[in-house]
């Protein structure tokens, strides 16, 4: 008798934790089954996950642009300068200039022009390397450094 009433607290113990065990089961279930939108939890994720890998694709064709844009934005002419000046101790307003255009890597030019009373010349100087090709007047030497970051 006392061994039926002990099978009996145990089968009554393990049916309520299947009961338990069942319940959680539904609540998680419910999880999986169809949302407001009619898709499955399953089908929520899948989806998310081919978005996401989308989503890499266009960050690593991205990456790949910038670096691209990266390497074209150090051959463009940005680094710029301008230094005015008197050519001529008879003149003033400084009307003459020496404009330094370059690149990252000091290739470019320089614009010279030298205002005179009766006359204005222009002259244009190549650099390569930060180089140049003839000889520069320190005024020009003042617009390179200048617009490599130098104060004159």
């Amino acid at each position: 008798m006392i061994m039926s009433l002990a099978i009996g607290v145990m089968g009554l113990g393990l049916g309520i934790f299947a009961a338990i065990r069942l319940s959680w089961l539904r609540r998680t279930y419910s999880l999986l089954q169809s949302t407001d939108a009619g898709e499955t939890f399953v089908e929520v994720v899948a989806r998310t996950r081919e978005e996401f890998e989308a989503l890499s694709e266009h960050v690593r064709r991205l990456d790949r642009g910038l670096l691209e844009t990266r390497g074209e934005v150090t051959q463009a002419l940005r680094h710029v300068s301008v230094v005015r000046y008197d050519a001529f101790g008879d003149l003033a307003g400084r009307f003459s200039y020496s404009a330094a255009v370059l690149d990252d890597s000091g290739d470019g030019l320089i614009f010279t022009s030298i205002h005179g009373r009766t006359e204005t010349r222009t002259y244009l100087k190549g650099l390569h390397a930060g180089k140049p090709d003839i000889t520069l007047s320190p005024e020009e030497l003042e617009a390179i450094a200048l617009a490599r970051g130098g104060n004159g």
